[in-house]
């Protein structure tokens, strides 16, 4: 419970640019992945992307830790092929 409350924050001491560009990624990842959305691909697509920017920005943060980082960015590419495959 410590270690959450010591990454929360962490996060709370991060920039007023960075805390909305990591929540409103996340956010429209997750409405957009959801089944409402799931009919259009262009959604689906745009879920994906959000989530690779999500992950990017996350990997950019940890930079320090190259395994956790090149996880995260490695995680982005695999959503952008997913975000493009989508639109096929």
């Amino acid at each position: 419970m410590q270690r959450i409350k010591f990454m929360i924050q962490l996060f709370l001491k991060e920039p007023l640019w960075f805390r909305l560009l990591i929540f409103i990624t996340f956010l429209v990842s997750v409405i957009f992945s959801s089944s409402y959305f799931s009919n259009t691909a262009f959604y689906e697509s745009f879920s994906k992307l959000a989530a690779a920017i999500f992950f990017s920005a996350i990997g950019m943060k940890m930079r320090m830790n190259r395994l956790t980082a090149i996880i995260l960015f490695a995680l982005a590419a695999f959503c952008i092929y997913l975000s493009i495959l989508a639109l096929y």
